[in-house]
């Protein structure tokens, strides 16, 4: 049986990617220490499957994945420090951690006596340096060259640390594969996303209350998770994805926050009016990955369109979040 190990597998990405690696046949140990990953009915639902582990571990311990066993093929490192909020308020920690838990994962990945891939997730916050003082192409390729930004901008610290990342796995002596996501969204993410924020606030807004938007002008384009998790297993388990660095995503369409938020208000169902706000400090007025290579590598393109995406999306957010009745206490 082919066994995977997800760092941070509790989490938004590792949870849907452990789920898809069950469906492909595999065995799967989730490593998380809980900090952000989240022990909710769809964790136990996976864990009640049989075919998934769960290892409680803080990664920035000492010797943390020692005592793994040596037999995984792959080995999938997602735990990291993120959410500008965290960034902004503990840069120095994200420095510092995230290079210790991606140490501790290449550590354990050298262990593997039958070891295919350490896939490092990285960010598409590595061009955000190029973008800001120099000329970024849009759609941006992976060969872009990667600038610093200024150094004492809390911000730059997990692009660095994901730069710093991303050289590790370039001299870890292990056979590896570097995937920079780009707006990855779906169930189970959390409010701290555009699209589930502006989820939120448009479904408990009340009436004649208006959606207020910053940013309306600046554009992305937006992946669905069941995508992103397939293109991450097809990157690791391809060939000719080793020691390839691959932008994960949707390459089209561009759209701007203004028309993701009408889209946005016709999936709740209500008439409302969206209010431009200003833009967001420190937030890129683009952001559109060229996916050329990894379709080319993986031979596989996004199945969801954004529209599809945002109302699965919304339908699983309005079931277990929006409107989820309490538990029932029992008789006193």
């Amino acid at each position: 049986m082919t066994r995977a190990l997800i760092t941070g597998g509790a989490g938004f990405i590792g949870l849907h990617l452990a789920r898809r690696l069950v469906e492909r046949g595999l065995e799967v140990d989730l490593v998380d220490d809980f900090s952000r990953g989240q022990e909710d009915a769809e964790l136990a639902s996976l864990l009640a499957t049989g075919s998934v582990r769960l290892i409680r571990r803080d990664l920035r311990a000492a010797g943390a994945l020692d005592d793994v066993e040596d037999a995984f093929a792959y080995v999938f490192h997602l735990a990291a420090i993120v959410g500008v909020a965290r960034v902004v308020g503990r840069p120095y920690a994200v420095l510092g951690d995230n290079v210790t838990m991606l140490g501790a994962a290449i550590a354990a990945a050298r262990r593997q006596t039958q070891l295919e891939r350490l896939v490092f997730l990285s960010t598409s916050e590595v061009y955000a340096g190029t973008l800001a003082h120099f000329t970024l192409p849009f759609p941006t390729p992976e060969s872009t060259p990667l600038t610093v930004s200024t150094l004492a901008e809390p911000r730059t610290a997990y692009m660095l640390s994901k730069i710093y990342g991303e050289a590790m796995c370039h001299h870890g002596a292990v056979p590896f594969t570097i995937v920079r996501p780009h707006n990855i969204y779906g169930p189970r993410m959390g409010l701290a996303h555009v699209i589930h924020e502006l989820l939120q606030r448009a479904h408990t807004a009340g009436p004649g209350e208006p959606l207020e938007v910053a940013s309306v002008e600046h554009r992305r384009t937006f992946c669905y998770v069941d995508d992103a998790v397939e293109m991450i297993w097809r990157a690791a388990s391809s060939p000719g994805c080793r020691e390839a660095t691959l932008n994960v995503g949707a390459g089209e369409p561009e759209v701007s926050i203004g028309k993701l938020a009408k889209l946005i208000v016709g999936t709740v169902g209500k008439p409302m009016e969206i209010v431009a706000r200003p833009e967001t400090p420190g937030s890129p007025s683009r952001r559109c990955p060229d996916m050329a290579k990894t379709l080319a590598l993986t031979h596989y393109a996004p199945q969801f369109d954004l529209e599809t995406g945002v109302r699965r999306t919304y339908d699983w957010y309005r079931t277990h979040v929006f409107e989820r009745q309490p538990a029932p206490t029992g008789e006193r």
